[in-house]
């Protein structure tokens, strides 16, 4: 199926939403809950999987497509907009939390982008949204985020998210890369993947790092995030923690506060 061609145009700084501007009858698809805005003439409606295999394997096909998505921890439907008007519409899509869109014509990386499972905003319809299992036993056992990744197959464009900076990199062949395994957004087909441990005992004890982390070689190209959300929410949930007991920023005055407040 041959994707959507569509127009759009990014908006914002760290908290990016994207603008798509469709012709009568074109579509976009999106993960639920990601749609900031549309116009009156832009059509919505939520589907198994992601369509692409509309008219092939009947109802089966749908499920099974479907069911590769709660492998990765998303929702079974995703949602469909479509310009049902006689003239250009838009519609815009905002990220989740602080980071860069990422445009990537699929055209321009080989047809095929394996990104992280959570990375995914919305791409031009035709776009097939499967899971990219990786074989290496090593990614499996140690991998974390990244063992189950989405690939995006097709010839449309495809919009990711990622967190804090974004850098894009290209690789040569043989050259390798090792990065935290949670900064991974996104890799073309042709860029090998796999999890090393952290060398020495001392570093992978007392670094602070992990045990281990991910290794890519190339030839391709390869996208990466300073603030992945795992990061983020690791945080976050530690801060929570200390603040919650009277140990968290500002905690210095904590215990004379709480005296001269009563408590």
């Amino acid at each position: 199926m041959k994707a959507h061609e569509v127009d759009f145009k990014l908006f914002g700084d760290d908290m990016q939403f994207v603008e798509i501007e469709l012709d009568p009858q074109e579509s976009v698809l999106a993960e639920a809950g990601t749609m900031m805005y549309m116009e009156q003439n832009i059509q919505m409606e939520t589907i198994f999987g992601d369509g692409s295999g509309e008219g092939s394997g009947g109802l089966m096909g749908k499920l099974l497509g479907a069911g590769k998505r709660l492998v990765t921890g998303e929702s079974l439907f995703m949602t469909v907009f479509t310009n049902g008007g006689h003239g250009k519409s838009k519609v815009a899509f905002a990220a989740p939390y602080p980071g860069k869109i990422i445009p990537i014509d699929l055209r321009d990386v080989g047809g095929k982008l394996v990104c992280q499972k959570d990375a995914f905003l919305c791409a031009a319809k035709g776009v097939s949204i499967g899971i990219e299992f990786q074989r290496k036993i090593g990614v499996g056992l140690f991998g974390r985020e990244g063992f189950i990744m989405q690939k995006l197959e097709g010839d449309g464009l495809v919009f990711v998210h990622a967190g804090g900076t974004i850098i894009e990199k290209e690789l040569t062949r043989g050259e390798t890369l090792r990065i935290d395994t949670g900064c991974i957004v996104a890799y073309t087909k042709t860029v090998d993947f796999d999890v090393q441990m952290v060398g020495g005992v001392k570093s992978a004890l007392f670094g602070g790092e992990g045990l281990f982390f991910a290794t890519i070689t190339g030839p391709g190209k390869v996208w990466l995030q300073s603030l992945p959300f795992s990061r983020l929410a690791d945080r976050i949930g530690r801060e929570a923690m200390t603040s919650g007991s009277g140990k968290g920023e500002g905690s210095v005055l904590g215990g004379l506060g709480d005296l001269l407040g009563g408590r």
